[in-house]
Formats: structure tokens, C-alpha cells, sequence
């Protein structure tokens, strides 16, 4: 592991975009298997016996 005191601005820089792609891409992944969800089970929720 490299230092975070010793650390470069040009480090500190790639690693927090990394982070942010990084975030970013779950949000995206969490948001296609909600929307994949609710469109399957779509049409059978109003169906449902009570």
C-alpha cells in the first residue's frame, strides 16, 4: 500500500475518479436489477389475491 501522506495531487486525483466510477457504476447496476424487478413482476402485483 503506498503512503497517503506521501501520495502525489495526481494520485489523490485518479484514485477519488476511480472511487467515483466505482460508485457510480453500482448505483447504476442497484437501479437495473430494481427497474428489471418491477417490470416481471409488473402485471402479476395488481393480481394478487387478498
Amino acid at each position: 500500500m503506498s503512503d497517503p501522506n506521501r501520495e502525489s495531487e495526481a494520485e489523490w486525483k485518479a484514485r477519488r475518479g476511480r472511487n467515483i466510477a466505482l460508485a457510480l457504476g453500482l448505483i447504476l447496476f442497484v437501479v437495473l436489477v430494481f427497474v428489471v424487478t418491477i417490470v416481471r413482476l409488473g402485471g402479476n402485483v395488481a393480481n394478487r389475491p387478498l
